[in-house]
């Protein structure tokens, strides 16, 4: 009993041994938190590195990389004889970005803000609604400013706010050309005048810089440059000498006459460059808040009219051409005036018999009537054609008219007649130039160049003979007589040279028939023994007292072509007029 008592005892106060676990539970835990954080990691590291790296690369690179663009300025324009007509100046854009602006707290710089404002122009709450949206990333806020506002605003040193390099198209002679070269828009892309049609030509390819930068938008790699293309130049056959003349005679004959506009053309006979094309009212190319579409207009080239007069001299020659009448010829214009078909032909007076120069000289309507149809109207019409007063010039301007001829299939006597005096055609100021020039260049037709640089294209293969030398040099001589005593333009006279020319006084068409308002037209060689230079003139509703063109167009001609004549040192070819005479008898009459 006793040692059963004893084994009882051991039983109950005997520490039982238990055997410990290897792992406990709360390990487990964590070490398999461990473990997935790890895969976890390594999945993602691998799904960035691997599977999708593009987009991290990408966002990172949108940070520190930046492409620069290297400036490249728009090509010159000069003349022919380097003056230059359009440069390039470089300015400054202001612009900002609004996250960045936000992102600093810009605005609690007020009186920063109000002095940006000032320099702008700008009203303050205007200027901050702009740059109201942090999710913008660029907005203008003004361009092609002055380099002292640019620094002004650089000063200003308001974050957010920075300042780009761009360039200004800057035009020198200012509306003295302005029809002519035309002008760019704000981002220096041509959009009138030869800007825009040699725009490509002008323009560079500007070259471009790929940098990495650090967290302070410091530089501090360069990854990748291109080069770029330098912009070409383009050089005109206009001499600024002669359109700067050409454009002051103009504008005042404009003023003085009281006329809507008006307009003249200076061309070389040899070569068929363009020396001067000059509109007046003008603009000033760099400055066009407040300029009006119809002062933009190249006239020269645009605006069609009735000839009138200036053109009888092509009735002479067809008549000529034909064979129907030879120089020496006299046609008799008695009674001065004839009824053909029910419609009036006459003569200011009867002139009674005369000869080819003296239907010229006095601008007789039964002259040029008889001799138009004294020939085949398609021998008529093709004459007119080969002279080039139905198509374009070959200058290849922007907006050229080539004129207006309706063509009919049944011709009138009355209309034959009225198409030999320069009504029921218009043409344009350079159309008529290039008519006259062919006459001074011996029958030989050439297209009208404005482009020296690059070479122009040969227009349909460049000259062409249309009539005889011999008749074109005897119809420059009958053209003689209108400047000189007894013509219709003794005031288109120029001392010291000999002057062939032709006036024409034009009722403008108006609706149902011809209104009281007139076009004043002349077209003139020199020197007649070497033919040298072409100019026409035209003005256009003369509001004055004066409405002939003897009395408008001849003395602002006389002005125009003796300037040309000397500063092109063409040397004067009339023996009857002595050198000191020359020297002291200035340009004309008026």
């Amino acid at each position: 009993m006793t040692r059963t008592t004893n084994k009882a005892r051991t039983r109950r106060g005997a520490k039982q041994n238990v055997t410990p676990r290897l792992v406990q539970w709360r390990f487990v835990t964590v070490l398999l938190l461990v473990v997935t954080v790890f895969v976890v990691l390594a999945a993602r590291a691998a799904f960035i590195q691997v599977i999708e790296p593009d987009a991290l690369i990408e966002q990172g690179d949108s940070r520190t990389l930046r492409t620069r663009n290297m400036p490249t300025y728009r090509g010159l324009i000069t003349d022919r004889n380097g003056a230059e007509l359009a440069v390039s100046v470089p300015v400054r854009a202001i612009y900002a970005d609004p996250k960045v602006i936000h992102d600093n707290q810009a605005f609690n710089k007020a009186r920063r803000w109000r002095a940006l404002a000032d320099v702008l122009g700008q009203d303050v709450d205007s200027l901050r609604e702009k740059v109201s949206n942090p999710k913008r990333r660029f907005v203008y806020l003004q361009r092609q400013v002055s380099p002292a506002m640019a620094n002004y605003v650089d000063k200003l040193d308001i974050p957010g706010i920075y300042l780009r390099r761009e360039s200004r198209r800057y035009y020198p002679t200012g509306e003295v050309a302005a029809q002519l070269i035309g002008f760019t828009d704000v981002d220096d892309k041509g959009i009138e005048g030869l800007e825009r049609m040699y725009n490509d030509w002008l323009t560079g390819t500007p070259g471009s810089r790929k940098i990495r930068r650090d967290a302070k938008g410091r530089q501090v790699e360069i990854l990748e440059t291109t080069t770029g293309e330098e912009a070409d130049n383009l050089t005109l056959s206009i001499d600024q000498r002669i359109q700067a003349l050409a454009y002051k005679e103009i504008k005042e004959a404009m003023l003085y006459y009281k006329a809507s506009s008006a307009s003249a053309i200076v061309v070389d006979v040899h070569s068929g460059d363009v020396l001067a094309m000059v509109n007046a009212p003008s603009f000033n190319p760099n400055d066009r808040d407040d300029v009006s579409a119809h002062r933009m207009r190249n006239r020269v080239i645009t605006d069609s009219f009735e000839p009138g007069s200036s053109i009888k001299p092509l009735a002479v020659l067809t008549a000529l051409e034909f064979g129907d009448v030879n120089v020496g010829d006299v046609i008799d214009t008695n009674p001065g005036w004839m009824r053909l078909g029910g419609s009036l032909v006459k003569d200011f007076r009867n002139y009674g018999e005369l000869t080819l120069e003296e239907i010229i000289q006095h601008s007789s309507n039964m002259g040029t009537s008889k001799l138009a149809l004294s020939v085949p109207k398609p021998f008529l019409l093709d004459t007119y054609y080969n002279m080039g007063l139905m198509s374009d010039t070959g200058s290849n301007m922007p907006g050229e008219s080539s004129g207006i001829f309706h063509e009919r299939s049944r011709w009138s006597e009355f209309e034959l007649a009225t198409l030999s005096f320069g009504y029921g055609i218009s043409v344009t100021t350079a159309q008529l130039a290039r008519m006259y020039a062919t006459i001074a260049n011996g029958g030989t037709k050439r297209p009208l160049n404005i482009i020296k640089e690059p070479k122009p294209k040969t227009w349909q293969g460049g000259e062409e003979r249309v009539i005889s030398k011999a008749n074109a040099r005897a119809v420059m001589h009958m053209m003689e007589s209108v400047t000189q005593k007894g013509g219709t333009a003794v005031k288109a006279a120029i001392p010291g040279y000999r002057v062939a020319g032709k006036t024409g006084t034009s009722r403008k068409a108006v609706a149902g028939g011809y209104g009281e308002e007139y076009v004043n037209i002349f077209a003139g060689i020199a020197p007649v023994s070497d033919p040298q230079l072409v100019t026409v003139v035209l003005i256009n509703e003369p509001g004055g007292d004066l409405y002939h063109a003897g009395d408008t167009a001849a003395p602002v001609f006389s002005s125009i072509m003796g300037g040309a004549l000397q500063l092109m040192n063409i040397a004067p070819d009339d023996r009857q007029v002595t050198s000191t005479r020359f020297l002291k008898g200035g340009q004309g009459g008026s």
